[in-house]
């Protein structure tokens, strides 16, 4: 039905001999399509431009012949299209280098932004001027080339048209890849790069700037169709994914818009890739914004990133920031004067009285500060001058055509001018124009930003540039701190996070996790997390490996206040020595073994000093001697002890008759008992020493993020032997002090003996969790307190009592009064 449509309307552009309305010797067109613009001149060229961006479509019953198609909404950058194309040809036709003696004419048509409006253009290009032409059927089409069209769609159907008749079309805003295959499209050259390098300068700056997660909206034609898959393919493996793909119809629907709309809205990409023609964008727009959807990152192909019609300032706060790849941008000298020499009456433009200023009236008609799609008109028209002068000036028995022949200045067909457009090269405006084998010119695009400008309307900044003659790698240069919206499915994993794949969603839609503890990483988006050396950590943020903190107990305040804690106490024990020493003849002191108290107060001593070996760096050592001079020196203390609690115990029973143990407790045995005892612990250091002696090392696993430096005990064995050891003395101690807690006499040492063993195996008992619980330096800190508690403990309960009686109560200080026989 569609293909009806088509040649009904077409058809009325057929020229058909008729002996009713004509003679036989004229051509009569069924119905008229004229030009907008016309010139004469020895040579014809053609030019399409849409000068108009929508059009009504006729009402079509196929009972009679349909009216032309209405075309509507004038286009004034399209209608400065159209002029250039005639400033050009007036340039050339004034110019004594380029075609002296002879001119160009032109003939210019509106196509409307539309394939089936193009078409007829084409059509009444070849046809002729008017109604009735005499000898038009026999002669051959003065038309040399066509300048034109501005869609691929329409310059696809031009293109076809135009190829029986071998006429070369050279297209100015057409980037269809698909016009490339010279099978399909032999004649077709163009002034506008291939869509293929706008695709993979899109997918770059996609990659660029981490936008992920986009839309693709496009028109339904060749352009949008092959621009979506040529986008697709430069997309695999970059780690960018398509939310979704939308088509705005050909024949704009609002109903189709809004559901595009609609999902534009719902999605969580933020980002929308555009391949569209201006004519279908303004409508869309209109509803888009009608909609009040903000917050979206436009990028805009080629074919409306330009537009002038989006300047206003209504535009911004939907279409601010759009980013796009725009044509390369040209100067026209003279451009700005030409276009103010037009006569509105004359021209195609709205209805006006002719007083109007264009200046004030048709802004995007006089925008000529930066001529893109108008240059590219001027680069073409002058492409097709350069061809021809080069073909007028061949020299006899030197040209390219059989037999090394010229093409006849008086009679050029379009074929022979096609093969010097091949060949050409020339230079305007200091940029080289030439052709590819497809017909392509060199691939460049300015990168285009719509910002605000000073009067609130929207203007277009150049931020960048795409080179596809540069190296791999290096086509695409930007200012980037001229874009800042964002869109993915999911935002950038920042340093110190790795992306978590969402199960049964795309590749780029993910989570992001922070790196576990002792892992780190340094770049956006990992996809996992590097295990710091072991000696290193990661930082709060886990972005960079730092040394671990090494942790001992130093002199800081746990460990002053633990010196001091140490030195005080031997300071104490070394007074309370001093006094028993000054009153050594006095009864407290006599008749509770003197030597063997001093033996206690001398080890006590010791063992407050050996707990300050246990503060600081462990060394070698260190390590040895804090464990072996704290095992000993207990042992000693505790021995002393012991040997003290036999004599109490031997004392009161050797009162009985016939009881004879004191000459088994004398002070050459007391002596044996504590060397003996001692020396068991002294064998046991010795044997753990020369075995597995305990050795400085650093702990990494109780505490990850620390180096712990500890002494490791060597021999678990040998360490729970010397307490084992001590413990076995001083429970030996306490049962004998019970024993003997009931004696008689007023300061019964065996009570003070017993409570003291009852404070040292409690703290020593309550050592043993805490120190297995304890983390890192808190680990030597309950050694310390234990060894300090269990220090003092002795201290106090053994000599506070004799203390407070030979300095505070000394008339208490004498036999009779110990004994129990005065009170």
């Amino acid at each position: 039905m569609s293909l009806l449509f088509l040649w009904s309307l077409s058809s009325s552009l057929i020229l058909s001999p008729s002996s009713t309305l004509a003679t036989d010797s004229e051509c009569v067109l069924l119905s008229g399509f004229d030009p907008g613009f016309v010139a004469d001149g020895d040579f014809v060229i053609g030019g399409i431009f849409p000068l108009h961006y929508n059009q009504e479509m006729p009402d079509v019953n196929y009972t009679y012949q349909p009216t032309a198609v209405r075309c509507n909404g004038f286009d004034p950058r399209a209608f400065r299209w159209a002029q250039t194309m005639r400033l050009a040809v007036e340039e050339i036709n004034q110019s004594e280098q380029l075609l002296p003696n002879h001119t160009l004419g032109y003939k210019i048509f509106d196509s409307c932004a539309y394939p089936l409006t193009g078409q007829r253009a084409a059509l009444a290009m070849l046809n002729g001027l008017g109604q009735a032409h005499t000898n038009m059927c026999s002669g051959a089409s003065p038309l040399l080339a066509v300048i034109g069209e501005s869609g691929s769609a329409q310059s696809i159907v031009v293109s076809r048209i135009l190829q029986p008749f071998k006429i070369p079309m050279i297209s100015y805003f057409s980037s269809c890849a698909c016009l490339g295959d010279r099978r399909k499209y032999p004649t077709f050259f163009r002034v506008i790069p291939n869509d293929d390098y706008q695709v993979k300068a899109m997918a770059q700056l996609l990659v660029r700037y981490d936008w992920r997660w986009v839309g693709v909206v496009r028109g339904d034609h060749e352009y949008g169709h092959f621009a979506l898959q040529g986008l697709l393919r430069e997309l695999k493996g970059t780690g960018v994914c398509v939310a979704y793909q939308e088509m705005i119809p050909l024949l704009y629907n609002q109903q189709r818009a809004l559901e595009i709309i609609e999902v534009m809205r719902s999605s969580t990409a933020r980002v929308v890739v555009v391949f569209s023609a201006e004519g279908e964008m303004t409508p869309f727009l209109k509803d888009y914004m009608a909609q009040n959807i903000t917050g979206i990152q436009w990028v805009a192909s080629e074919a409306w990133v330009t537009a002038s019609l989006f300047t206003t300032s209504e535009y911004f706060p939907y279409l601010g920031g759009t980013i796009g790849f725009g044509i390369r941008q040209g100067q026209i000298p003279g451009l700005r004067d030409y276009l103010q020499m037009v006569n509105p009456r004359s021209t195609l433009m709205p209805p006006c009285s002719g007083q109007e200023t264009l200046l004030e009236q048709h802004s995007a008609y006089m925008n000529t500060s930066s001529p893109r799609v108008a240059y590219n008109v001027y680069k073409a028209v002058y492409a097709i001058a350069h061809s021809l002068h080069n073909l007028l000036h061949c020299q006899a028995g030197e040209g390219p055509f059989h037999n090394h022949s010229c093409a006849h200045s008086t009679n050029v067909h379009p074929w022979q001018l096609q093969h010097y457009l091949q060949e050409l090269a020339f230079y305007i405006s200091g940029e080289e124009v030439n052709f590819d084998l497809k017909g392509d010119s060199i691939p460049y695009y300015d990168i285009i930003n719509w910002q605000r400008g000073s009067g609130g309307n929207m203007e277009f900044i150049n931020v960048g540039l795409f080179d596809g003659a540069k190296a791999s790698g290096k086509e695409l240069v930007i200012q980037e701190e001229k874009i800042l919206v964002v869109s993915m499915c999911s935002a950038n994993c920042a340093p110190g996070f790795r992306k978590a794949v969402r199960r049964g969603e795309p590749l780029c839609c993910f989570d992001c996790v922070p790196c576990d503890s002792g892992k780190i990483s340094n770049q956006t988006d990992s996809i996992d997390c590097t295990e710091c050396p072991e000696d290193y950590w990661s930082n709060a943020d886990g972005t960079m490996c730092i040394p671990k903190v090494v942790e001992f107990l130093s002199h800081d305040a746990m460990g002053i206040a633990l010196t001091v804690i140490a030195v005080v106490g031997a300071c104490l024990t070394v007074s309370i020595l001093a006094v028993f020493l000054h009153h050594r003849t006095t009864p407290i002191v006599r008749v509770n073994n003197s030597e063997l108290s001093f033996f206690i107060l001398l080890s006590l001593t010791l063992c407050f000093l050996c707990a300050l070996m246990f503060i600081g760096e462990p060394t070698s050592w260190s390590c040895m001697l804090r464990h072996t001079a704290f095992s000993i020196t207990f042992s000693l203390c505790i021995s002393c002890i012991l040997g003290k609690t036999l004599v109490v115990l031997a004392a009161f029973t050797a009162a009985r008759p016939g009881n004879n143990i004191m000459k088994w407790l004398g002070p050459k045995q007391q002596r044996v008992i504590i060397f003996s005892c001692t020396l068991v612990q002294v064998l046991i250091c010795a044997a753990w020493l020369m075995a597995a002696p305990p050795y400085p090392s650093k702990n990494i696993q109780d505490q990850r993020s620390k180096i712990i430096l500890e002494c490791s005990v060597g021999s678990q064995l040998a360490f729970w032997c010397v307490l084992g050891y001590i413990g076995l003395l001083a429970c030996l101690c306490f049962i004998l002090a019970f024993l003997a807690r009931k004696l008689p006499g007023n300061f019964n040492e065996a009570k003070f003996i017993t409570f003291s063993m009852l404070i040292f195996c409690a703290v020593w008992i309550s050592f043993i969790p805490a120190y297995v619980s304890s983390p890192g330096k808190y680990t030597v800190a309950v050694e310390i307190f234990a060894i300090l508690a269990s220090s003092f403990g002795l201290l106090f309960c053994l000599f506070a009592p004799k203390c407070y009686i030979i300095l505070l109560k000394p008339e208490k200080n004498t036999k009779q009064h110990l004994m129990g026989n005065k009170k």
